[in-house]
């Protein structure tokens, strides 16, 4: 057998047989051990099972905490409505902005494997000390005597926000890795296997679904009813749990190389281009510097085909007279490959997409923190039993539930006749029936405050912080709506990001697909203080007072419906410009 390169040369070109005829996968990569691997050995379905529980386990422990948060911050740390939201909208952003320090380790350094081990075992952490937060009694806030409810130590404030910001970090490892080091699973030279591939995503996220499921049922009933000590303590179970799952597959994954930083070759590209600003671009691209090997000089990348756009790039490309006469072509600061360039091309043509999905994700958080509160002051009894407001999340998860392989069975077979589409829809097309949905979502929203303000008024209630007797059943078709706008939404989101990727910088992109929903929760507590400052002026009680009998949630409500709306106007545009990538 001759060298790695020779063997990974014939591998990548689908050559490599063993003496049975077995063949080795042809995306390059490896096995725990870094040696070439068979496909009917390792990776494809065999392998997503142990992935698939890591991620329901991971999510059950997250939404444990996010789903009923609000909640716990109102009773137990006695914040206000306003601050309490703003609390969670800003942690759940930050649990969406970590996936970037995450995904640059596993591109760069670690690989998908050993950042979610890593990540994952300070993720566990925070758990248990969220869950010694509401458990010792020196740590656990004073509860209320009367109308009286005392503040919470700084003490018992650090204890508890180091518990939740270390779960935020936590999450930062794993969010972005695991669903690409899912899809690494299939060989993306294998026109079968490419095929699973869409399948798996649709799956992910079911199994996201099914871990949120239990949460905002089961979770939020054992909180508000046996305790938060209890309630805290099952969800860090179950991280642990998804810590053994993920382990227990090593033997049967597929392993792709870290290629080097991406932030440092698109830093180069911006320094070559911006060296070479006076060099003229050859109209023969052939001209341009890539190297004449088959593979990519990027580890872990296949080689990327020329673009016409953003052509000021092109010059990091363009070999000098001083570079041609000395073949010094050995520093990338100053010449760069033309799959190196098509890097950062590739991000900046994200972009535009990238950018629509924060409204989207602003209108997401809503589940959290408004849905909540709106629920809250609404008869939640049916009988004798008392519903937790935060439950009625279930609805969203159970859509997603029904419409994960109702798409993935019966729209895409459909859908697969009409377009000739390998998966039926493609990813773009599937992100904007999303956004319409969502525009749908928070109309819903919208109109059901309207009918319990209009209660409220009837009955004398404006003035009293009580509930009102309407039944908390009709916020049902807004979680219902909610729950199909991911289905389209954000599964398109990781299929887009992943299969629109640069070959090595999948974990990063896949991060940046987790940061509009970073930014759309920050944009959600922006524009609640900016509403709350703008709605208090000269004295008024505002739109969404600590009594929302007195308030307007309704109007903000249709303010995000508008903003969902324009922002689907601009994807729309945006899509129909978008170019896909091409790779060797």
């Amino acid at each position: 057998m001759g060298s790695v390169e020779d063997d990974r040369s014939l591998i990548e070109d689908g050559l490599l047989q063993n003496e049975s005829g077995k063949e080795y996968t042809g995306d390059g990569s490896v096995d725990f051990h870094g040696k070439p691997v068979l496909k009917q050995n390792t990776g494809n379905w065999r392998a997503c099972p142990f992935i698939l529980g890591t991620e329901g386990c991971e999510r059950l422990a997250y939404y444990g905490i996010a789903t009923n948060l609000v909640t716990y911050l109102t009773n137990k740390l006695h914040e206000g409505n306003v601050s309490a939201a703003t609390s969670v909208t800003t942690w759940q952003g930050t649990c969406y902005l970590t996936p970037l320090i995450g995904a640059v380790l596993a591109d760069a350094y670690w690989g998908r494997y050993w950042t979610i081990a890593a990540f994952s075992t300070i993720y566990f952490i925070g758990m248990c000390t969220l869950t010694l937060s509401a458990t010792v009694p020196g740590l656990r806030p004073s509860e209320c005597v009367g109308s009286v409810c005392p503040s919470a130590t700084p003490a018992q404030y650090v204890v508890f926000f180091l518990g939740l910001y270390l779960i935020a970090l936590g999450t930062g490892g794993i969010k972005p890795c695991v669903s690409s080091f899912g899809a690494d699973q299939f060989d993306d030279t294998d026109p079968k296997e490419r095929v699973k591939k869409g399948s798996f995503f649709n799956w992910f996220y079911f199994s996201i679904n099914i871990g949120a499921l239990i949460s905002s049922s089961f979770l939020v009933w054992i909180q508000d009813n046996a305790g938060w000590g209890l309630g805290f303590g099952i969800p860090a179970v179950f991280m642990g749990i998804a810590i053994a799952s993920f382990f227990s597959g090593t033997s049967l994954y597929r392993f792709q190389r870290p290629g080097g930083s991406p932030l440092t070759r698109m830093c180069q590209v911006l320094v070559a281009s911006f060296h070479k600003r006076d060099v003229v671009v050859p109209e023969d691209y052939a001209l341009l510097y890539e190297t004449q090997d088959k593979n990519s000089a990027i580890e872990g990348s296949r080689k990327l085909e020329h673009t016409d756009e953003l052509k000021c790039l092109d010059k990091a490309a363009v070999v000098s007279d001083a570079e041609s006469k000395s073949e010094e072509f050995s520093n990338p600061w100053r010449l760069c490959t033309v799959t190196q360039v098509e890097e950062l091309k590739i991000l900046i043509r994200m972009f535009p997409i990238w950018a629509t999905g924060i409204v989207f994700s602003a209108v997401y958080a809503q589940m959290s923190t408004m849905f909540v509160e709106q629920g809250t002051v609404m008869d939640t009894s049916i009988g004798s039993f008392t519903i937790p407001a935060a439950s009625l999340s279930s609805f969203d998860v159970i859509s997603v539930i029904f419409w994960v392989p109702m798409y993935d069975r019966v729209i895409v077979p459909i859908a697969r006749k009409f377009t000739g589409k390998e998966r039926g829809f493609s990813e773009l097309q599937r992100m904007g029936v999303g956004l319409f949905i969502s525009v749908l979502c928070m109309s819903a929203a919208a109109l059901v405050e309207i009918k319990r303000l209009q209660l409220a008024r009837e009955l004398g209630l404006v003035d009293e912080d009580v509930a009102v007797p309407l039944s908390i059943f009709w916020q049902i078709p807004q979680y219902v709506l909610l729950g199909a706008a991911e289905v389209f939404t954000f599964i398109g989101q990781l299929e887009f990001f992943y299969d629109q990727s640069p070959d090595a910088m999948r974990s990063l992109c896949s991060a940046l697909s987790l940061l509009t929903t970073s930014l759309g929760n920050y944009l959600s507590a922006l524009i609640l203080t900016i509403v709350t400052y703008l709605t208090t002026q000269g004295g008024s009680t505002g739109w969404i007072p600590d009594n929302l009998n007195e308030g307007h949630l309704d109007y903000f409500f249709w303010l995000l419906a508008g903003l969902s709306f324009l922002n689907m106007l601009v994807y729309v545009v945006c899509a129909k410009r978008y170019k896909k990538k091409k790779a060797s």
